[in-house]
């Protein structure tokens, strides 16, 4: 007997010629079918199905509507799967999917359901800049000694961020509101949820996530580590709104979990720990340290151009007033041991840090986040109210509102301005604003966003 619920999902089948045409079918009743029309120049017809429920459906054909030959049998590892099967010469084709409760007997297996290298991807020692090996950058590593990144340990982490299973209904992964292309960030100001509602604060960028001195994430740091962290969005009602015991059951099923756990624990339990542990692991190896800017390091900035240069000067307080740097300082452009008011409301719709203490002291202090990838992270801000770059500069160059919590960097004078926060303007010329757009364009790692190991893993055939 299926679940009612099983019943109800639907399954998207994509049949491409020179075009795509789909269809849908409920599982238990008739499948619809679409007429294949003469045409196709690659004489390949490629079929898609998408189902949540991760189900094994019965591909077949017909020139009839009433004889049906079975093509292949089709598991889902992951909500999806794309097979392309030759054209024969028969001028009219049909396909339907067809769900069998009693042939659900192919099983994900990592060889199946997996693409992953014969040889692990180095995740556990990545080639650093020396000034990451040195302070202040040093003590900015917030990898606990019980938790050193392995690559086995960072391959179960990626498995996990892209597995939809995470969610109730399998429909959202980590990296649906973690998108590499974005640098691990949201396109969008807020990310929707499993069932469609949104979340409350701008998806943060997780390069570099491995350094942050204070150690805490989320906007208002409410997570004491990045382990804890990870646990929290699967657990919140408008994002994944899973338990954690059915979210190992659920797990625990899968054969290629229990193979994936067993090489980086050593046993096939799946625990909560485990998942935290190797979620963690998988995103402090997102190093970006590859970006023009760290070639510039290397060669005097001999790469940039005038402008960028000028940027950069303008970024570091060399030329003009600015005080980027006072809050995104080292190689690294992450605060030390400081979390900041930066002024972009008072009162704050959204308290940050005060919400959780109820202090008024507490008001506007919100996480900062670094600055690598900066370019491909928007919109920004915790409420990503802020489109581009170009009006993020414009907003510090002119627009920081006085509020008693803002803090000393944008104060006037800086770090001596009166306690009701008198706001600092920074009056840069349009070439000096434009210049450190250019300059925060440097920081951009295009190989972190391209880099296979930090991709879906899954298998969703061809």
């Amino acid at each position: 007997m299926i679940p009612a619920s099983h019943l109800l999902k639907r399954m998207m089948l994509a049949l491409a010629l020179s075009g795509i045409l789909t269809a849908a079918c409920v599982r238990g009743a008739s499948p619809s079918s679409v007429v294949l029309l003469p045409g196709d120049a690659t004489n390949v017809v490629s079929i898609r199905i998408n189902d949540p429920g991760d189900f094994v459906w019965q591909l077949q054909s017909s020139v009839n509507f009433s004889n049906w030959t079975e093509v292949a049998s089709l598991k889902l590892h992951n909500g999806a799967f794309q097979l392309g099967i030759p054209r024969d010469a028969t001028p009219f084709l049909t396909f339907r999917a067809v769900f069998d409760p009693a042939r659900q007997t192919l099983t994900s297996e990592v060889t199946n359901a997996l693409q992953l290298p014969s040889s692990p991807f180095n995740y556990a020692a990545p080639v650093l800049p020396v000034k990451f090996l040195q302070q202040p950058i040093l003590g900015q590593d917030n990898t606990p000694a019980t938790n050193l990144t392995t690559d086995a340990g960072a391959t179960l982490g990626r498995v996990l961020f892209y597995d939809r299973r995470l969610s109730t209904n399998q429909t959202i992964a980590c990296a649906s509101c973690h998108q590499q292309a974005y640098g691990f960030s949201d396109p969008r100001p807020f990310s929707p949820g499993f069932n469609g509602g949104l979340t409350a604060r701008n998806t943060m960028g997780l390069s570099n996530a491995r350094w942050y001195q204070r150690q805490k994430f989320f906007w208002d740091e409410r997570a004491a580590t990045l382990e804890d962290q990870v646990l929290m969005p699967i657990q919140n009602p408008v994002e994944m709104a899973m338990t954690l015991t059915a979210l190992t059951n659920r797990l625990a099923a899968e054969p290629f979990y229990r193979d994936l756990f067993t090489q980086t624990f050593g046993t096939p339990d799946v625990t909560s720990d485990r998942i935290a542990r190797a979620l963690a692991q998988f995103m402090r190896s997102m190093v970006s340290t590859q970006s023009k800017y760290d070639v510039g390091l290397t060669m005097g900035f001999a790469n940039f151009s005038a402008q960028e240069n000028l940027g950069r000067q303008v970024f570091f307080g060399q030329i003009g007033s600015a005080t980027c740097s006072a809050c995104h300082g080292t190689d690294n452009f992450v605060p030390g041991a400081g979390i900041f008011n930066n002024g972009l409301e008072n009162p704050y719709l959204d308290k940050g840090v005060g919400a959780l203490t109820g202090q008024p002291a507490d008001e506007g202090l919100f996480k900062v986040p670094s600055l690598r990838n900066i370019a491909l992270t928007a919109p920004y801000m915790h409420d990503g109210r802020f489109a581009t770059l170009d009006q993020v500069v414009e907003f510090y160059d002119s627009s920081v509102v006085a509020h008693p919590n803002l803090s000393a960097p944008l104060r006037v004078p800086p770090g001596n301005g009166p306690a009701s926060g008198t706001p600092l303007r920074l009056n840069l010329t349009p070439t000096q604003k434009a210049a450190l757009v250019a300059f925060l364009k440097t920081l951009t790692d295009t190989n972190l966003v391209s880099d296979p190991k930090f991709a879906d893993p899954f298998n969703y055939g061809r």
